[in-house]
């Protein structure tokens, strides 16, 4: 049976209120057996926590985003460091730089991206990283900073070749999500190519980034499936392979031990 462990979504979000079981069905359908919900704020950091004390296979991460750097306050610290203890939290996470929309100065980004790398060292816990516009700067924290003991994932890679192996060889783990099914996509693709089976993820970051062919329409867990199928093109390998090897990785990134279904 193929299993696929989405790593990376948002089913905290506004979209899936009220309709979660729903949509873990749907997912369950498409071998989506497990998922990782990503916090990003202190609402949508509490709503992952919720998710994942309601549902058995549904684990959280919980950080705080560049958006919101600007609001990350000994309050928030207090509280984030709290929710990193509980059972089912299982990354630090979404935490990074992001240059694109520019929501929170930069000087404190990049200041709150190396505090709470620094906390997940500190609490021996993955990180879950969001980077746009920002891989200079990024790598610059993260070289210096104990990722590679602890643990971390890019979340929805979309770098070239050249950063791809700079992340690898910091001990990161990368995971793809639906842009990676985008034609032109071209740098993704090569990426995708040539990240090794043992370091890459698969995700949606639903209800964003819709892979093929559902591109256009409100993207969801059970789409994980096709950034699956689009990889196992990409590298010419049978989609169970695609199927175990992210699946594995995930479970190992976020310390989940197996379990039979």
């Amino acid at each position: 049976m193929i299993r696929l462990f989405d790593a990376h979504t948002h089913l905290n979000d506004a979209a899936f209120f009220g309709r979660e079981q729903y949509y873990l069905d749907r997912a369950q359908k498409m071998n989506v057996v497990k998922m990782a919900v990503a916090g990003q704020d202190e609402r949508f950091n509490q709503r992952a926590v919720d998710l994942a004390n309601q549902f058995d296979h549904v684990y959280a991460m919980v950080g705080y985003c560049p958006d919101v750097a600007k609001d990350f306050k000994t309050p928030q610290q207090n509280r984030l460091i709290e929710q990193l203890q509980l059972k089912k939290t299982v990354a630090l996470g979404e935490i990074g730089l992001d240059y694109y929309w520019d929501a929170s100065p930069r000087p404190v980004q990049r200041q709150v991206f190396a505090d709470q790398l620094a906390i997940a060292h500190r609490l021996k816990i993955p990180v879950n990283i969001h980077l746009r516009d920002a891989f200079p700067d990024a790598y610059d924290i993260l070289k210096e900073s104990h990722v590679g003991e602890d643990g971390g994932v890019l979340h929805s890679f979309n770098g070239d070749h050249h950063w791809l192996h700079r992340f690898l060889d910091l001990g990161l783990m990368v995971s793809y999500s639906g842009v990676v099914s985008f034609t032109k996509a071209v740098d993704v693709h090569e990426s995708a190519k040539e990240t090794p089976l043992d370091r890459i993820l698969i995700e949606t970051d639903a209800p964003y980034l819709t892979p093929k062919p559902y591109r256009g329409r409100q993207n969801e867990p059970g789409y994980t499936a096709y950034v699956a199928q689009a990889i196992a093109q990409l590298k010419g390998l049978p989609i169970d392979q695609i199927a175990q090897a992210t699946y594995e990785n995930a479970e190992r990134i976020y310390g989940i031990q197996e379990e039979t279904f």
